[in-house]
């Protein structure tokens, strides 16, 4: 009973550990990927010009479902509360950017039918009636990018914030917001309070370094930006230092935007004339204005692949489109070779966390193997002691004619009968508490004020936990195979046991 016990136990401890690590790296996986897509072909700082033509290349191949061009930049952004913060600026369509990516469904200030998981008064203010229409237009207007002027009536570009990233909403015990008004720190040392709800009415500032054609800073430009919603995509990295804003306005912030281009060039048609230049005084051929355009240009383009499609398989593709591309638009765009290390999955974008969440999942189930494995010896001390009592009767089974493999399987068939009935039990127990984590937590959270995952602290507002039947049946063959190993020292040695000795042993 005791190794049945010690067997139960580690099997529903690593059980669950390994679940709810599992559940918690898969969850974090999927936030990292709302915002990004399946596969981003990126060229930084000057980006690239013709990219409408590279995305209805893409759009056009049947494993590619839609594609949409984004601009990433940073800048520094001025808060309602005179703070100014280093901020992440993402100049996107939003139409075609939800399509891609899951942004649509990050935005936070809509109207819901239901309470979240975690709020059972039901105290989310985005569930009572007279705020809906509210919501529903703040909803809309985060869809659009688009705010109306309560001054002037105009509709105007806006952006959709970051729901960290003001610091004047208050995050909740059920994991949820509430809006709230904050104070402005004066010069004087006082303080002012501020009525302002994002959404509604209000906006920021945001600084950035306007690049030239090569990719210089010339000079900061500087502009008021209406807040039209706020998003939480699961990430709080993301969520407390993002600003997204409509394409076009950072395109001509950036000065990415189409624009005439005028040149000086030599005049082949008169190349006998000359003419003075009007500064310097210099004497030189004649020459003429050419005027052409500068086109619109992007630093990167997200792509999603159809339903189904392996994510390398997308990649190679894109890489394909976009060779393809290059060569139409040779020596104005950057070529093939260039760009290969820059088309990257979005595993290969959220690499570094990712990877620091998997090997936190190793390190644990490591630390917590070495705990479990103490059960080989604790079969291993009972399986003696009973081998010991059960001295006499091996000396007379040895005496009978049992053979020595024949008294070995005995007590490795009894290790084992034990690993299995530990390991069932432990298994079933493991996958009940995975699958009512959340309940029992809350149960703990009311009966004995024991908070352990405080929605207020993890982004995350329910445990993540996933029960993966590999890991089930990777966990239940190591429970059992403890117990066999366990009892297998206690069997070589019952086995090698002098039948003449044993039936003397007091």
């Amino acid at each position: 009973m005791l190794a049945m016990a010690a067997v139960m136990l580690s099997v529903a401890t690593i059980l669950i550990t390994w679940s709810v690590m599992g559940g918690f790296l898969k969850t974090l996986i999927a936030s990292g990927k709302t915002l990004v897509g399946d596969v981003a072909i990126v060229w930084p700082n000057v980006g690239f010009a013709y990219y409408e033509d590279l995305i209805e290349r893409l759009e056009a191949d049947e494993l590619i479902d839609s594609a949409s061009p984004t601009i990433e930049t940073f800048g520094l952004i001025e808060l309602p509360d005179g703070r100014i913060e280093l901020i992440s600026i993402k100049g996107v369509e939003v139409s075609s950017y939800s399509d891609v990516t899951g942004f649509a469904d990050t935005m936070w200030w809509k109207p819901i039918d239901e309470p979240t998981s975690k709020d059972h008064e039901g105290e989310d203010i985005r569930l009572d009636p007279q705020y809906r229409q509210m919501f529903e237009g703040m909803q809309a207007n985060g869809l659009s990018m688009t705010r109306e002027n309560l001054k002037t009536g105009h509709i105007e570009a806006a952006g959709v914030l970051g729901i960290e990233v003001t610091g004047l909403n208050d995050r909740r015990v059920w994991g949820g917001y509430y809006p709230w008004s904050p104070n402005r720190a004066l010069p004087n040392g006082g303080t002012e309070r501020l009525d302002v709800f994002m959404p509604r009415d209000g906006s920021v500032g945001l600084t950035i370094l306007a690049l030239d054609s090569s990719g210089r800073p010339i000079d900061p430009v500087t502009r008021t930006i209406p807040i039209a919603n706020e998003f939480q995509s699961g990430l709080y990295e993301v969520d407390q230092g993002t600003i997204f804003v409509p394409l076009d306005v950072i395109q001509r912030m950036l000065r990415l935007d189409e624009a005439s281009k005028v040149e000086m060039v030599r005049d082949d048609e008169n190349p006998f004339e000359i003419q003075v230049d009007p500064v310097t005084g210099e004497i030189g051929p004649k020459m003429k204005e050419v005027v052409g355009v500068d086109p619109a240009r992007v630093t990167t383009v997200l792509v999603r692949g159809v339903d189904g499609a392996e994510l390398e398989a997308v990649r190679t593709r894109v890489r394909e489109i976009y060779s393809e591309f290059a060569d139409a638009h040779r020596g104005l765009v950057p070529d093939a070779i260039n760009m290969q290390h820059q088309i990257k999955t979005w595993e290969d974008l959220n690499r570094t966390m990712i990877s620091a969440v998997k090997k936190e999942t190793g390190l644990v189930l490591f630390i917590f193997g070495i705990v479990s494995f103490t059960t080989v010896f604790l079969v291993l001390a009972i399986f003696w002691s009973m081998a010991t009592e059960k001295t006499k009767d091996i000396g007379v089974l040895r005496a009978l004619g049992a053979s020595t493999p024949g008294i070995a399987w005995l007590w490795i068939r009894y290790g084992a009968s034990i690993g299995i009935v530990g390991s069932v039990t432990g298994t079933v127990i493991g996958y009940w508490v995975v699958l009512n984590i959340n309940a029992i937590h809350d149960w703990m959270g009311r009966t004995f004020g024991l908070v352990i995952w405080d929605p207020r602290q993890y982004y995350f507002v329910e445990i993540p936990s996933q029960v993966d039947l590999s890991k089930a049946v990777i966990v239940f063959v190591v429970g059992i195979l403890t117990c066999v190993l366990g009892a297998a020292i206690p069997a070589v040695h019952s086995a090698r046991m002098d039948p003449v000795k044993a039936l003397r042993f007091e």
